[in-house]
């Protein structure tokens, strides 16, 4: 029903909104009220005479009592206001006003507004305009806005390009002197790629403030060693901070001017210089007045260490939502509470705000861990040389998140998107506060470099601390999600370091096609069975013999990356026995040097009890880093009181390997090592995997249109259903209407509660007949004996009726419906659901057990491809039998693609329709038949990746 001025509205509180702006700094955006009186007038002092003039095409030195009022009193329907606040104080301010055809102010249903803009001076240019068009354009269309219009002088060119660079279907006129805009507020595709380009740009600035500040100050440093404050600024020291370094207790005695050489204070107030990075190590009741002072000092972010937050129950949860709200007051972003630190190894930087004594190597690899013991596991297992994964492989950055309160993963990936320091992206995940922009994001990120996932927590709730989006989703189902999105995942963390060193060390494989070569037959063998269980296509072992010199190992790589069938080369090494003693030093240069002919395939080593082949494979590289003349050695770890959740004294890193020798070129290949055959063929499988995703990316496919699709029909048909009521499941007719509106046809099962029924209902469809129970308890159950089928005559058919009858009771609890006989094929079923959390996603599988019981069903997102229609017809376990396994005659796969496609053109045209399942479909060699179908309809679940840019709310 179309609202109007004369129902005043209620205060529109869910118009309220954190946004992050173009230079990684926050804002608040909220409907302005009759108590922003005091705060318009301070905020329109502040703006210079010229933006004012622009504002209002003539000199406006001040508002008057009346401006005061039209300002700040809004219906919220025919007049809306916006403000941008920082601090609590506006920043800029946006209105529109609701116009007739003739100009003049007008209410519903007339869809078009005036709108207008004013920004502050010292705050344009950090995109505070556009973030508030995005908002006003999403307020103005609940309000069933549909067009804006905007005067604005030919001067004002910012305000020009505001809207111009929106994306909007927009025309332009000059009139009078004046450039006359009109926009159209229906989003578009150009709009939401310019949103979502604001949106990466600015989430990863506001990463990279937090990663590359150029000071920081740790607040709660004790005055004597140990404890979290004292570790860390000891950390930052130790690291060689390459900004400025500040420490902060409060309880410092007057006399007492800095901490272990830091220049100390008593509060960041009295730091006389600007702070761009807080490390807050105090108690929990503390934090809400060291942030008060951040936020009044200038700091642009915090790194909060200190527990006693949503991980520790109700209060403390509420006690994290404050912290929050206030942080964002101010324009801060917050990694933690409960966090373990971050870590960027840039020389340029050299941060390690973290509980790590020792940061990593610097490296190629972005590390993303939301718990703190994980990340020191992660941590220690990429550093050390020996036991697992070996080789020097380091870090470019690292972030522990804690409770995630504000900064997440989705905020990470966007600054590891075009960080040109990062190269593969590794995340320890315990939940996914938002699946669906991650989905999105992951997707971008896989297309430009890996992204590996372990999730922990798989198999239960999510970490107390974390807020976490509904889903009925289960984790195999997210999991073959994320597949789809380009992302590696992985079940554990040593599988996200195995194949996370094989994609920083290695080129991408062309293909499945691995060349075996080494020392040791049955190693050899091993390594065969794992690619063939990997569903890799490996050649047969080469055995070298243990006799094997280095020059023989050279000599089998290269002549296997010289061959044209091999994708990738395991190469696999035991000691030398008898006369010949193979060096660790002389084979990784011999393997190291055949690499460099074939600089396009990966080559991986399998070491069975060589302790410094790993050690030798990285040095012969010439990547193993050596320690700047400065740099400290290691410290033991400092003894210190720890947080809830977090270890107390986190153990040191293992010492720096042996530099490398003599001679080695810098730039030289580095080839990862593996102590088992089949954590390698595993990670190499990975990477197969990957690969084939990235060609397939670079050709998604298409959503196909369909002639014979009734778009307009169905939308009158689902609006007509839903008026009777906000939810239902619809009957079996009009089931068969709103499907037969997309081209899905439903085979007619005609009610049979009589012998005469059903005998009836046979002569209306033809023989043979089938004869079902649709009792809940026996729908879908051939095994229970409720389904007598290729019943040929009415005799038949009467004895099968008294057959189920006396089985399994009267009709009224049976149910019976008849049926004709569709032709022989698979039994197939076809689902969509709409997910709260993930959005709409299209399932297939075979009937029966093996998608009931084993969980054999293909997902992906919608709309989906042709492409990626087919792919999920294979991607089953079960696909043989669609292929014409044992001989048996292969089914119409093409007609069951394009089943797929038009249920997914159907649930994404159509929000409202929440739930589809057609089941048994069953797939004949020519042609498909649908025997049910059920639809369920529900007023559309908010769309929040199509609307304005926002921060999760708190």
């Amino acid at each position: 029903m179309q609202q109007t001025s004369s129902a005043r509205q209620e205060y529109p509180s869910h118009w309220e909104a954190d946004v992050v702006l173009r230079d990684g700094g926050t804002a608040r955006i909220r409907p302005i009220t009759a108590d922003d009186a005091d705060r318009l007038v301070s905020f329109y002092e502040k703006v210079s005479d010229e933006s004012k003039y622009y504002r209002f095409f003539a000199p406006y030195p001040r508002l008057s009592a009346k401006d005061v009022h039209r300002f700040t009193h809004h219906d919220f329907v025919d007049r809306v206001g916006l403000a941008a606040t920082i601090g609590g104080e506006f920043i800029a301010t946006v209105r529109y006003d609701r116009v007739g055809p003739d100009g003049l102010p007008a209410s519903g249903p007339a869809d078009e507004a005036e709108v207008a803009f004013l920004v502050q001076d010292a705050h344009q240019g950090r995109g505070v305009a556009s973030a508030l068009l995005e908002h006003i354009a999403a307020v103005a269309r609940e309000r069933g806005i549909r067009r804006f219009t905007a005067e604005v002088l030919p001067a004002n060119t910012k305000m020009i390009k505001v809207f111009t660079d929106a994306g909007y279907t927009q025309t332009r006129s000059f009139e009078d002197g004046v450039v006359r805009l009109h926009l159209d507020l229906e989003p578009t595709d150009r709009s939401l790629a310019v949103q979502r380009a604001r949106e990466q740009r600015a989430e990863a600035r506001s990463v990279r403030r937090l990663l590359q500040p150029g000071s920081v100050a740790v607040v709660g440093d004790g005055r004597r060693p140990g404890g979290v404050g004292r570790n860390v600024l000891g950390n930052l020291r130790h690291a060689g901070f390459t900004g400025r370094l500040y420490a902060v207790n409060k309880a410092l005695p007057e006399e007492q001017k800095d901490i272990d050489g830091v220049p100390a204070h008593r509060s960041v107030r009295d730091i006389p210089d600007p702070v761009d990075l807080a490390v807050v190590a105090v108690p929990a009741e503390h934090v809400p007045e060291v942030v008060t002072e951040c936020g009044e000092h200038g700091v642009q972010g915090l790194v909060v260490l200190s527990a006693g937050y949503a991980e520790s129950g109700p209060e403390g949860r509420e006690r994290q939502r404050a912290l929050v709200r206030q942080a964002r007051a101010y324009g801060m972003r917050i990694i933690g509470p409960n966090a373990f630190g971050i870590i960027n190894t840039d020389p340029e930087v050299r941060l390690n705000a973290s509980l790590a004594p020792q940061p990593p190597r610097p490296g190629r690899i972005g590390l993303f861990a939301q718990s703190g013991a994980i990340g020191i596991a992660l941590l220690s297992r990429l550093h050390r040389r020996g036991g697992g994964v070996t080789g020097v492989t380091g870090v470019s950055t690292f972030v522990s998140s804690g409770n995630r309160a504000d900064v997440s993963g989705n905020d990470v990936l966007q600054y590891w998107y075009d960080d040109p320091r990062t190269d593969v992206a590794l995340m320890y995940l315990e939940s996914i506060g938002n699946p669906r922009k991650f989905t999105r994001l992951a997707r971008r990120t896989a297309a430009a470099k890996p992204l590996v996932v372990v999730q922990g927590a798989r198999h239960g709730a999510a970490p107390q601390g974390h807020t976490v989006r509904p889903t009925r989703l289960s984790h195999a189902t997210v999991s073959d999600l994320l597949r789809q999105a380009g992302v590696i995942r992985v079940d554990t963390i040593t599988e996200l370091v195995d194949t996370g060193l094989l994609l920083a060390r290695q080129p991408l494989p062309a293909g499945p096609r691995v060349a075996i070569l080494g020392n040791s037959e049955s190693l050899g063998l091993l390594t065969y069975d794992a690619c063939l269980a990997e569903g890799l296509r490996p050649h047969p072992p080469l055995d070298l013999t243990t006799e094997a010199s280095a020059a023989d190992f050279h000599a089998a790589l290269s002549r296997a990356l010289a061959d044209d069938t091999c994708d990738a080369v395991v190469v696999t090494a035991i000691p030398g026995v008898g006369e010949v003693s193979l060096g660790d030093a002389e084979l990784a240069e011999a393997l190291r040097s055949a690499t460099a002919t074939a600089p396009a395939k990966p080559v991986l080593v399998v070491h069975v009890e060589l302790g410094g082949l790993a050690e030798a494979l990285s040095a012969a590289a010439g990547t193993a880093p050596q320690a700047r003349p400065s740099e400290p050695a290691p410290r033991p770890a400092e003894a210190g009181a720890g947080s809830r959740g977090r270890p107390a004294a986190p153990p040191a890193l293992p010492a720096e390997p042996p530099a490398a020798p003599a001679g080695a070129p810098r730039d030289a290949r580095r080839i990862p090592a593996y102590p088992a055959a089949e954590r390698a063929v595993r990670a190499l499988a990975q990477a197969v995997s990957y690969a084939r995703w990235r060609r397939e990316a670079a050709d998604p496919g298409r959503v196909p249109e369909y002639e014979d699709i009734d778009e307009k029909g169905a939308a009158d048909l689902i609006h007509g259903l839903l008026a009777c009521g906000k939810g239902l499941t619809l009957g079996a007719e009009e089931t068969c209407e709103l499907l037969g509106r997309y081209g899905i046809l439903v085979r007619r099962a005609l009610s049979a509660p009589t012998p005469d029924a059903a005998a009836a209902a046979a002569r209306t469809l033809g023989y043979p007949v089938a004869l079902k129970a649709t009792a809940p308890h026996l729908r879908h159950r051939a095994d229970l004996g409720g389904v007598r089928l290729d019943l040929a005559d009415e005799d038949q058919l009467r004895r099968a009726y008294a057959e189920l009858t006396d089985l399994f009771g009267g009709p009224e609890e049976l149910r019976p419906v008849v049926q004709q006989m569709a032709p022989r094929g698979v039994d197939t079923v076809v689902r969509a659901v709409i997910d709260p959390a993930v959005g709409a996603v299209l399932s297939f599988g075979l009937a029966g057990a093996a998608s009931q019981l084993l969980g054999d069903t293909a997902h992906r997102l919608v709309p989906v491809t042709d492409r990626e229609a087919s792919a999920m017809i294979r991607a089953v376990r079960t696909a043989p039998l669609l292929f014409g396994w044992r001989g048996s005659d292969p089914v119409d796969t093409a007609a069951l693609e394009e089943l797929l496609l038009r249920v997914s053109r159907l649930v994404d045209d159509h929000p409202e329709v929440v739930a589809v399942t057609l089941e048994p479909v069953v797939v004949a060699s020519s042609g498909l038949s649908v025997l049910g179908a059920s639809v369920r309809l529900a007023p559309p679940p908010a769309r929040d990746d199509l609307g304005p840019r926002t921060l999760p709310a708190y």
